[in-house]
């Protein structure tokens, strides 16, 4: 189990070397300890994984005295090693350790990196000596707390697998690729190399702050992609080659005396060498060009690792070699971690750069076996998975093994069933069952079973097109027959597969009688499709959560690769050795016609479907016998040849959806977080007491609840779009804690009233018992459905109108969806009710076309041969955002209905039509027929195709001009990511008829869905933090988030999204606390995770971005921070393009930046860019709205123009009283702004009137700037007209003024967003201590200013009221960092927080601070 290196993180390998500027970026005037900076020097993992937490460990201890006994656990002690060179370091280990970790620990120190095979042995105090094994824990052997015990690593032999596993170590050392920088750290470094330029100058002259040209590109989204990858890092040449010889293998008689391999090398001096490998040691032998001679050279020297021997005899080596593990410890340590399954990229480097000669590389592909291991035996996947969930879970330490071996070997059997289904697909592993029907092929490689599934919903759109065409030819009787019965067939067999792929091997034959061809019965009951593999995946999913002792499950993937998808699972034990008839002990293999039962399994499916709310009913099987179960009828219960019990084909472990009951619907069932928010919606409703639910609806409770935790905290982070997924996530996560809530308090109740579902109901099954017991039951489905479209639905639309949810892009709209237990069935419900809204209208309608425009380019990439791959894809991209008309004469005439009639027709034979959806193309005539398939689409069919399928699936009517509608770059990204293609980098011209080459079409990769577990204690650590958070108990909260953050380091390693979520939250906590180089380190570490788990793009990492802007603004860095904003703005436009309320938010936060460095005309710029934003996208009365205008009263009461401040801050307060009502606290803040503004504004017009010289920089600066912009001026303008009749619009400057006022308006409304958003929003929850003096105080003191302090506390308190209340809570605007008493400041992502903003928020304090943040959850 190699995966540790993860604990890593906790240790240090103690040689200070160089301190690492990487993790410097807060730069020098940064208070930083040096724990946190130092010593990354290393470079590799451990070390400066270790060397991180060590802050975090220290102040872990202090922060809370009843958490000591837990925190035991992580007590780390030296331990000296002397490593084989002689050489000493020092490892920080915990008693609980395995000898495993340790290896990895050494593998990431510099000394040790190189070496791979070596005894570790203990010396203890006594003098006694352990060999230690590696599956030891270091706790068994000795007692290394009492200090004084020393490592001692001895040289091992080599032999076959071990010597080759040391030459790819070698090589993979010798190479910079696996180092993924971070665009951050990169930024962090440039800064530092800047300001260290200027030190050395001695300029004391403040640099000037670049000024960013976001809104120039984001309105030109297409030029941006060019600048989302940055170019690969200079490669640092040590060896010119290192290449397995032709010498190899070697003779017998040498492999007598010891050699095992050799190896030719190039060095950088152009010597050449032939090098023997021998159990021992590495030589120079003397072998000449032909001939081997093994005597060693004359002038040899031996070493007994590869890079020991490279060092003695090239010098040139040594020093590139010390380059290399520079750089790798200068690098942040999460960047030098692998990535497990790290997420598909859409764009490719452009140009592309050149492929270069590389024998290693072509040695390693050649050695290609699809994910199985070459040398030595293949792993048995079942057997290993089952017997990590048999280890034992009492004890802490013991939950963390189990679920850290349970992760690993998740995560290893997915990508060996990723390789395999890639070797499925390209047709190199042979199937097991080569004579029966394509479709039906099944295979088994590196003990994994893999089998197709078709995509039925397609073969709907097929089915009905035909028998409207065979209608419209009014076709012979016989034909009309074939077309009915095609009919029938089609929702059976495409949607009905009683049993999914795995069942084909266990009982693929079974279920067949003699007298049906077999063709025809299996397409009708037994093929998989794409929605029971899905619902297959989940069930195995929710079975394996509920973990009942001695009930077991596959470990199972979905792979999407060119158009096919793939199910693959672990062999059921003997299932390939034979008639395993008599095994079946549960459930039934034939649609119920006789259903198996065993009271053994029945007990432990019934503990398992109580945890999931599933009901024990009676069902009666083909012969009328009543049979008791727990689960759907066509589950299967078996008996493994390990005597296991296994339950399989579990694609209904929720009810059927009760609102979708027609043909081809069978599998609609709901989702589990639906369920559990309806039974803590109705226990809620039984009794006030119950589960504490006062919403109607559970999945809101759980959003305000824990959620809201972060919610007010995040409301900084990310403010408008703070809930994005954060949200989303935080619902889940609420939800979950909700729901055990619910349980225990239901449990506690009366166990009756626990809701359970029967699954089998308004299925074909009958059920026996009496007529009332079922009515019941179909009673309880409904109304579960009846929640879903009447509670969850509207629910869930009304949060994303007030912005309580912000998805950015269709997978965060998608994971929000199923965070509140929607389908995505519903998305054209969706939809339409926000129709209002136009980027939610744009969001989901681009996700339909999208989810529809899939479906089709699979279906064409399905028939198309490996070389018109790049053709096909790239003429369906020229027909989707070109304009295509028609392509050869042939093409024409095959439009896309012809080619569907021959569908329909096709399928008249099941084997037929099922192979034309799913098979993989073979060569011969059947072939040629197709190949022009894809040549077949023309802009006009290929639109007719997605409107169609839209209609059919999602019951929605695409507009008439969609296709100009649509955002391309948006809508081709989430395409690419959902078929994983890899398009060039490149503007595309989408004017223009055919935008996309075929050299523009740079891979396609496999989608994996997984169930990979996670760790359900460190999830709920994290919310109980955020519940402590959001009271604002900082030092509980840090404990709490740092202890998931250790477990999380254990279980998975650092490259996790839950890992993630953990910097996040403990970034907010230090930001909270005022140390602000502390929140950076942390939010630096999310961002690194961010990118390597979701991709640089993702919405996630936009936010990423932003909070560490506004973190580096925190410290004064304001260049560096506006760099960090300009990418997340980048990121944004690239995710939502630049119409959203997430864009608007983050301008507000550029602007405040600009305006505290005194750049009030790009400030007012972005600012009226703002308000544009929001009034068109949610119109001129949301609260965002109002948030803008309050900004713009600050901008410009910094300017000293009090007069606009005063008429901006009037609209903020109209837009917040009708809203919120009069009685709101940020209703109260805002009128208590324009009291202050009126009261500076008299100040101002006594001066005047008293003769008192005018700053310049004031008022007159303001009517300046506006002059200078003319945009500005026809803003104000425009918006005065608009808003206020009473302002003229002639400019002399009275005028002038009150037209700017108006205008300002516009503006003000951004400005007031954000404050609005800062300020306000930090009131609702209660009173926050403020860095700077209460707005109130401010208001109240009554002392009249002199107009340039005016400027300066406009820039100083207007920015510290405004900063402090601006959506950015983080912007302190003289650095001030909030004390632990402000939690309500929360960092906001990127923008205003509206979920703060949100009269619904305004519950207890509790309540206050989860937006923003969440949004990476």
């Amino acid at each position: 189990m190699a995966g540790k290196s993860s604990k890593g993180k906790n240790r240090k390998v103690s040689q200070q070397s160089t301190t690492n500027s990487s993790e410097l970026h807060v730069s020098s005037d940064a208070p930083l300890n040096d724990s946190s900076t130092a010593s990354e020097a290393n470079g590799d993992k451990s070390l400066t994984e270790s060397i991180e937490p060590k802050p975090e460990v220290k102040e872990q201890d202090n922060a809370s005295e009843q958490h000591q006994a837990k925190q035991a656990e992580v007590h780390l002690y030296p331990v000296p090693v002397k490593t084989q060179g002689g050489e000493k370091l020092e490892l920080q280990l915990s008693p609980g350790d395995s000898v495993m970790d340790v290896r990895q620990f050494l593998l990431d120190a510099p000394e040790t990196c190189f070496m791979t095979c070596y005894d570790l042995l203990l010396h203890t105090k006594e003098g006694s000596v352990h060999h230690l094994e590696d599956y030891n824990e270091i706790s068994e052997v000795a007692d290394i707390t009492s200090g004084s015990c020393f490592l001692e690593m001895i040289a091992a032999l080599y032999d076959d697998r071990s010597i080759r596993a040391h030459v790819h170590r070698t090589r993979e050392l010798l190479s910079l690729l696996t180092l993924h920088s971070s665009l951050s750290t990169t930024l962090a470094l440039q800064h530092e190399t800047g300001r260290n330029a200027a030190n050395n100058k001695a300029d004391a002259v403040k640099a000037e702050v670049p000024e960013l040209d976001n809104l120039g590109f984001m309105e030109n989204v297409t030029s941006s992609l060019t600048s989302l990858l940055s170019s690969p890092s200079k490669e640092i040449k040590c060896v010119e080659s290192i290449v397995f010889s032709s010498f190899n293998p070697p003779p017998s008689y040498r492999r007598l005396s010891g050699d095992l391999i050799y190896l030719d090398m190039v060095t950088l001096e152009g010597n050449k060498y032939c090098v023997t490998g021998t159990t021992k040691s590495f030589y120079v032998n003397s072998s000449t060009e032909n001939i081997l001679d093994p005597k060693p050279n004359k002038a040899t020297s031996e070493a007994t690792t590869l890079v020991g021997l490279l060092q003695k005899i090239s010098p040139k080596f040594k020093k590139a070699f010390r380059e290399i593990l520079e750089r790798k410890a200068s690098a942040h340590p999460f960047e030098n971690v692998q990535s497990l399954l790290p997420p598909n990229t859409w764009l490719g480097l452009y140009p592309i750069p050149d492929h270069k000669r590389d024998a290693a590389r072509a040695e390693n592909s050649l050695t290609l076996s699809f994910g199985s291991e070459l040398i030595g035996m293949q792993r048995d996947w079942n057997e290993e998975l089952q017997a990590c969930r048999e280890f034992s879970h009492a004890t802490h330490q013991e939950r963390i093994l189990r679920d850290r071996a349970l992760y690993k070997v998740t995560s290893d059997f997915v990508d060996a069933a990723t390789s395999g289904a890639i070797g499925v697909i390209s047709r190199c592993i042979p199937p097991i069952n080569p004579t029966d029907p394509e479709c039906f092929h099944m295979y088994v490689h590196n003990n994994i079973f893999f089998s197709f599934a078709i995509d039925a919903d397609l073969e709907q759109l097929a089915q009905r097109r035909a028998s409207e065409e065979l209608r419209k030819v009014e076709s012979t009787a016989p034909s009309q027959n074939s077309s009915d019965k095609n009919e029938e067939v089609l929702p059976q067999s495409a949607l009905g597969g009683s049993s999914v792929p795995h069942a084909g091997s266990i009982n693929g034959t079974e279920a067949l009688s003699p007298d049906v061809p077999a063709e025809t019965q299996l397409a009708e009951s037994e093929q998989a499709t794409y929605a029971s593999a899905n619902n297959d995946l989940k069930g195995t999913k929710a079975f394996q959560e509920a973990d009942v002792p001695g009930l077991y499950n596959l470990a199972m993937a979905i792979i999407d690769y060119r158009g096919h998808r793939v199910v693959a699972q672990s062999v059921l034990p003997g299932i390939l050795q034979g008639d395993k008839s008599d095994s079946l002990l549960y459930g039934s293999v034939d649609n119920g016609k006789k259903i198996c039962w065993s009271e053994d399994f029945h007990t432990k499916v019934l503990e398992a479907s109580k945890r999931l709310h599933l009901k024990e009913h009676t069902v009666l099987d083909g012969s009328g016998n009543a049979v008791k179960l727990a689960a759907p009828v066509e589950c299967k219960g078996i008996v493994g040849s390990d005597d296991r019990h296994y339950l399989l084909d579990l694609m209904r472990v929720t009810p059927r959806d009760a609102n979708y009951n027609g043909p081809g619907s069978r599998f609609c069932i709901l989702r589990p977080e639906l369920i559990t928010a309806f039974c803590h919606a109705e226990a809620g409703d039984k009794s006030s007491s119950g589960c504490e639910s006062q919403e109607e609806n559970p999945v809101a409770s759980d959003s305000l609840g824990a959620d809201n935790a972060e919610e007010s905290v995040k409301s900084e982070e990310n403010a408008v779009s703070a809930t994005t997924d954060a949200q989303l996530q935080n619902t889940v996560d609420g939800e979950k804690q909700n729901i055990q809530e619910c349980g225990c308090h239901s449990n506690g109740k009366d166990a009756t009233k626990e809701i359970l579902f029967n699954p089998n109901v308004f299925t074909e099954f009958k059920l026996a018992g009496n007529p009332e017991e079922i009515a019941a039951d179909e009673e309880n489905v409904r109304k579960a459905s009846s929640y879903l479209k009447d509670v969850a639905l509207p629910k869930f639309i009304h949060d994303l109108c007030t912005l309580e949810v912000s998805p950015m892009d269709g997978q965060t709209l998608i994971e929000a969806l199923h965070a509140h237990g929607i389908n995505v069935r519903y998305i054209g419900q969706i939809a339409e009710g926000t129709r209002h809204m136009p980027h939610l209208w744009d969001l989901c309608s681009n996700e339909i076309v999208v989810r529809s425009a899939k479906h089709v380019i699979k279906d064409a990439l399905r028939d198309t041969e490996d070389h018109d791959i790049g053709h096909a894809i790239s003429h369906f991209f020229n027909c989707f955002a070109g304009k295509v008309q028609g392509v050869s004469a042939k093409g024409v005439a095959n439009s896309t209905h012809t080619k569907n009639h021959k569908k329909g027709q096709s399928g008249h034979h099941a084997s037929g039509k099922s192979s034309k959806v799913q098979a993989k193309p073979r060569s011969g005539g059947y072939m040629k027929k197709k190949q022009s398939l894809f040549l077949s689409f023309t802009s006009e069919s290929l639109w007719a195709d997605i409107e169609e399928f839209a209609k059919l699936k999602y019951q929605f009517e695409l507009s008439e001009d969609a296709r100009n509608q649509v955002k391309k770059i948006s809508v081709i990204r989430n395409l690419c990511q959902k078929v994983g293609m890899t398009i060039a980098a490149r503007k595309y011209d989408f004017s223009s008829a055919t935008p996309f080459q075929v050299s523009d079409i740079l891979n396609v990769q496999p989608v994996v869905k997984h169930s990979i577990p996670i760790c359900s204690e460190a999830k709920d650590l994290v919310e109980t933090g955020k519940l402590q958070l959001a009271e604002g108990m900082l030092s509980e909260a840090y404990v709490l988030f740092s202890e998931a953050f250790t477990i999380l380091q254990q279980v998975t390693g650092p490259m996790h999204r839950e890992v993630a979520n953990c910097c996040r939250y403990l970034a907010m906590v230090l930001y909270h606390a005022g140390d602000m180089a502390g929140a950076i380190m942390q939010q630096h570490k999310e961002l690194i995770i961010n990118e390597r788990c979701l991709g640089l793009d993702h919405p996630d990492t936009a936010h990423s971005y932003g909070n560490m802007a506004l973190f580096y603004h925190g410290l004064n860095q304001t260049e560096l921070a506006l760099r960090h904003m300009s990418r997340a703005l980048l990121l944004l436009s690239l995710s939502s393009g630049p119409d959203h309320p997430d864009v608007a938010a983050t301008f507000i936060n550029v602007a405040m930046m600009y305006q505290d460095i005194g750049k009030m005309d790009t400030a007012l710029r972005y600012l009226q860019e703002a308000l544009k934003k929001n009034e068109r996208l949610l119109g001129e009365e949301h609260i965002q709205t109002a948030v803008c205008y309050h900004a713009l009263a600050i901008a410009f009461n910094c300017m000293g123009a009090f007069k606009l401040s005063h008429q901006h801050e009037t609209k903020t307060y109209d837009i917040l009283l009708k809203q919120l009502g009069e009685d709101d606290s940020r209703t109260k803040d805002s009128q208590n702004w324009m009291k202050t503004f009126k009261m500076r504004e008299l100040q101002l017009n006594a001066q005047k009137q008293k003769g008192q010289a005018l700053n310049p920089s004031s008022a007159q600066k303001a009517i300046d700037i506006i002059k200078a912009h003319p945009d500005l001026l026809q803003a104000f303008q425009a918006a005065a007209v608009a808003g206020s009749s009473s302002s003229t619009s002639h400019v002399g400057k009275k005028s002038l003024n009150g037209a700017v006022v108006g205008a300002a308006r516009g503006l003000d409304e951004r400005a007031r967003k954000r404050a609005a958003a800062k300020a306000l929003l930090v009131r609702r929850h209660g009173g926050p201590a403020q860095a700077s003096p209460p707005t109130s105080n401010i208001i109240n003191s009554g002392e009249p200013l002199p107009t340039d302090v005016a400027v300066n506390e406009a820039s100083d308190g207007g920015k510290k009221e405004s900063d402090n209340q601006t959506s950015n809570g983080v912007l302190g605007s003289e650095g001030h960092e909030p004390k632990p008493g402000q939690q309500d400041q929360a960092p906001v992502g990127l923008g205003p927080g509206l979920a703060a903003l949100d009269a619904k928020k305004l519950k207890p304090k509790s309540k206050a601070k989860a937006t923003t943040a969440e949004s990476s959850t």
